[in-house]
């Protein structure tokens, strides 16, 4: 325009001269509408749209040494593994092409075979997201286990990591940070209801201030104390009562003295008296030594010893070796 007009205008000028004239004055307030609508589709928006570039933007990569970068397949310079979810996603476009002489059915179903595409990109994506979140690579490596040591700020107790691992389908609705948020609040809500049974327990034994509760812990602690002792002491009586009332019925019976701890036992449970159970283990133990001398021995077991009798002491003195196995 400044060429046509002459050399008498330069550029800038004859500029300064349309935009005031024809743009900004009565033809251009005339002719140009205050506000003009945007009659364009932006597909390449980050809101997800089908051509989102937030679909597909790479995520920093993964700091992993090459040894375990060929372990798991990883490209870091694409942000891509050899194996991707969904491997076979891209047969679905692969044989797409674009002609002229497509009817409306073709190219509906062309579109459809974009959209699936589109949906599978979007879910691979999701996923290396929820990976890298919650530093999914790391923990399959082991490198996050000291890394937790240095970050965890309090203990987790194995009520809280059972309850971790019945949530873990939340991950892919939860951030890493919302997740450990939870859990937080979690924690301190259990916290504030411990205090406050304990506020309400000392509001019950009378104590307003928290002065007087210092005072009244120590002398709990010494009565809990007290009592723990004493239940102690009552379970000691107890057990050397019931040992007394063990042997009641045969302790003074003769022969008593002459039982070990474990005849004891075995004549207390077979009601039976220390004379008798020394007769019937000489008897045995005679027979037994006769038979290994090739010596036939004929005597005969008492009329109070049954099958039931005889065949317990027999295995007891097999078991503490008085006679041999065979012999049993």
């Amino acid at each position: 325009m400044a060429a046509h007009v002459g050399a008498s205008r330069t550029p800038q000028e004859v500029m300064e001269h349309y935009v005031s004239m024809y743009i900004h004055g009565n033809l251009g307030k005339a002719c140009i509408p205050d506000t003009i609508p945007n009659r364009v589709t932006d597909h390449t928006c980050p809101s997800g749209g089908p051509l989102s570039p937030s679909l597909t933007t790479p995520l920093p990569p993964l700091d992993i040494s090459v040894a375990e970068q060929q372990q798991l397949g990883y490209m870091p310079l694409r942000d891509d593994y050899e194996i991707e979810y969904d491997q076979d996603a891209e047969t679905l476009i692969s044989g797409l092409s674009v002609n002229y002489d497509d009817d409306d059915v073709e190219i509906e179903l062309k579109r459809a075979h974009v959209d699936m595409y589109v949906r599978k990109l979007k879910e691979r994506q999701r996923r290396k997201n929820i990976a890298r979140d919650y530093n999914l690579v790391p923990a399959f490596l082991g490198k996050d286990k000291k890394d937790k040591e240095k970050t965890l700020k309090r203990k987790i107790t194995k009520e809280e990591k059972e309850l971790r691992l019945k949530l873990r389908p939340l991950y892919q609705f939860m951030s890493c940070k919302e997740f450990d948020d939870l859990f937080e609040n979690m924690h301190k809500e259990k916290m504030l209801r411990a205090k406050i049974r304990e506020l309400q327990r000392y509001r019950r034994n009378g104590i307003t201030k928290m002065e007087e509760s210092a005072e009244y812990e120590a002398a709990r602690h010494k009565r809990e104390k007290r009592k723990e002792n004493k239940n102690i002491a009552g379970s000691k009586r107890g057990k050397e009562d019931g040992k007394d009332s063990e042997f009641a019925a045969i302790e003074n019976l003769p022969g008593f003295e002459l039982l070990s701890d474990r005849e004891k036992v075995l004549c207390s449970s077979l009601n039976l008296s220390p004379a008798r159970y020394v007769t019937v283990k000489t008897i045995i133990i005679k027979d037994h030594l006769q038979k290994r001398q090739g010596i036939p021995s004929k005597s005969r077991l008492p009329s109070y010893l049954d099958k039931v009798l005889k065949k317990r002491i027999l295995n007891f003195l097999t078991e503490s070796g008085w006679i041999s196995r065979d012999a049993s």
